[in-house]
């Protein structure tokens, strides 16, 4: 049986790695997103967001700073900071609601700043 902490080092592992296939495999159908950017519905919504993160942080310039990793049963939050040739992630958080093996419900907000 997948735990809540297995889910998100898989996650964060293939995040960091831009493996898209494997960062899909933590979503289904019935996943959602929602972001101060807008809400992501299902798996191709949420690949399409995956696919404009991955452009953004393919640069060996690009930064991510993890300052906090907390699991309590079915829920994740992490908060983190980065650094991109377009922007500066400030603070970021994301929580995940992961009741059987995938990520059901996440949530992501950010103060980010563009670079002039």
């Amino acid at each position: 049986m997948t735990t809540t902490d297995d889910v998100l080092d898989h996650h964060l592992t293939a995040f960091g790695e831009q493996d898209l296939e494997a960062v899909m495999e933590d979503y289904t159908d019935e996943s959602v997103i929602v972001t101060n950017m807008g809400t992501f519905h299902g798996l191709e919504e949420i690949e399409g967001l995956f696919e404009d993160l991955f452009a953004e942080f393919d640069h060996e310039e690009a930064t991510i700073d993890m300052q906090q990793e907390t699991v309590e049963d079915e829920f994740a939050y992490i908060v983190w900071e980065a650094e991109t040739p377009e922007n500066v992630y400030e603070f970021a958080t994301d929580t995940f609601y992961v009741p059987e093996e995938t990520i059901l419900f996440q949530t992501f907000a950010g103060h980010l700043s563009p670079k002039a």
